[in-house]
């Protein structure tokens, strides 16, 4: 990989991810070789992918290149790679484009969709992770109403304006917020000989509630938000499979739709090496100690998403979040200059800063620690939080002038067909 060789301890970060860059970040004015490794060559603001999906925002102005984050590190190495294999035994990570020795592994290769084995619903339907992704679904989701256009089926074209979403997390909540204020404010205007009316937007969640990690008062408004705008919302429903044209599911409720979005659950994106049973534990995490030690090593890591460090609050590992991620590379850190020195680490506790959501123009939950409150001030919040995270200053810019120009015209310009996607079924 031509990465130079120092008397510097070498600290190898797989991913990307806010937990790879905050890791990076902290470590890269200190006596240590930084190499992060990345299938991609920029990083994913990820909570804003459903902007994407729906035309509000293009992917340059949530992504951000990892070289720009870190130029000005000379100790600091970017490779464009795919981690193929971890070989801890001789301390080398295989790749792509070659293998490399490591003193400390940093695993944050983050989290993929989980279709919890069912290949059907897999082939078939739409994930959100990526900004690819995200791509396929914007293009998906204007290609069908191009196509509504054209059938003289009224079961067909019911079929391609109906949209189903799995899951009522955060992500499902909020894609469905944006679905029905496009079918509100911008078919009827684009598509002025087509009955937009008849598009349905569905949200299906397996439990009682959406929004299930915020509070009672969160989910029941949102809910409430949803329902004024047209979107339906069954609970206590399970999808079972998905064959390309009907949704069926574990009652007698089913769907003809051309379009499902998985968001129904996440799990980390294990690697080689590292993925026996010895080392992943439930969702497919590698189970780490208070130190973000991968289980039987001291010098590799996993933190954010692929990291599940249990305790009495959270039994099954920390919310597979952002704010979980940048915390643990931030302190890692630290515990990595303390472990090269010989010197205790300290155990890592999770600041909980709260959750949100929003459904859309003027509506969103924000629950702190202290306070909880839903409406348009905590649809300012989620804004105001959201600019702040996003890395670089035209980023937020740009996806500050977006929103300012998306309320005042209620219009949504990047609706754009830039590459065709094409299902591999007809409906």
């Amino acid at each position: 990989m031509n990465i130079p060789r120092t008397s510097f301890p070498r600290v190898v970060i797989i991913g990307g991810g806010f937990a790879g860059v905050a890791l990076a970040k902290k470590l890269s004015k200190q006596e240590v070789q930084v190499v992060l490794l990345d299938k991609n060559n920029y990083h994913t603001f990820q909570p804003l992918l459903y902007q994407v999906s729906t035309g509000g925002l293009e992917p340059d102005s949530i992504a951000y290149p990892i070289r720009k984050i870190l130029k000005d590190f000379p100790n600091f190495y970017f490779r464009l790679a795919n981690v193929s294999e971890i070989d801890a035994e001789n301390n080398k990570v295989i790749t792509n484009i070659g293998k490399l020795k490591f003193d400390y592994l940093v695993v944050a290769s983050g989290s993929e969709t989980n279709f919890f084995g069912n290949s059907e619903i897999e082939k078939h339907s739409m994930a959100m992770k990526t900004i690819p992704q995200s791509l396929n679904l914007r293009s998906l989701i204007l290609e069908n109403f191009e196509d509504a256009l054209l059938t003289s089926n009224i079961d067909e074209r019911n079929a391609l304006m109906n949209f189903v979403i799995v899951g009522g997390g955060p992500t499902g909540v909020e894609l469905a917020g944006a679905l029905a204020e496009i079918k509100k404010g911008i078919l009827p205007k684009d598509y002025p000989d087509l009955d937009t009316r008849m598009a349905q937007i569905h949200i299906v969640q397996s439990s009682d509630c959406i929004l299930k990690g915020m509070s009672e008062n969160a989910s029941k408004k949102a809910e409430d938000f949803l329902e004024k705008l047209g979107v339906n919302i069954w609970k206590n429903v399970r999808v079972t499979n998905y064959d390309g044209k009907t949704v069926t599911t574990n009652t007698d409720l089913t769907f003809e739709t051309a379009t499902v979005v998985w968001a129904a659950g996440v799990k980390g994106a294990t690697i080689k090496g590292l993925d026996a049973e010895e080392f992943v534990t439930r969702g497919n995490r590698l189970f780490v100690n208070e130190f973000n030690q991968v289980k039987g090593f001291k010098h590799i890591f996993a933190i954010g998403d692929i990291a599940c460090m249990a305790n009495d609050e959270f039994p099954n590992g920390l919310p597979m979040m952002a704010q979980p991620a940048i915390q643990q590379g931030e302190q890692l850190g630290d515990n990595i200059l303390e472990l090269i020195e010989d010197k205790t680490m300290k155990p890592f506790a999770y600041k909980d800063k709260g959750a949100m959501a929003t459904i859309g123009r003027n509506k969103a939950v924000v629950d702190l620690k202290r306070f909880k409150f839903q409406g348009i001030f905590a649809w300012y919040v989620w804004m105001f939080v959201h600019l702040f995270f996003l890395i670089g200053f035209r980023n937020r810019m740009v996806v500050f002038v977006n929103w300012v120009y998306n309320y005042i015209r209620f219009d949504r310009e990047a609706r754009l067909i830039i590459r065709p996607f094409k299902k591999n079924h007809k409906i």
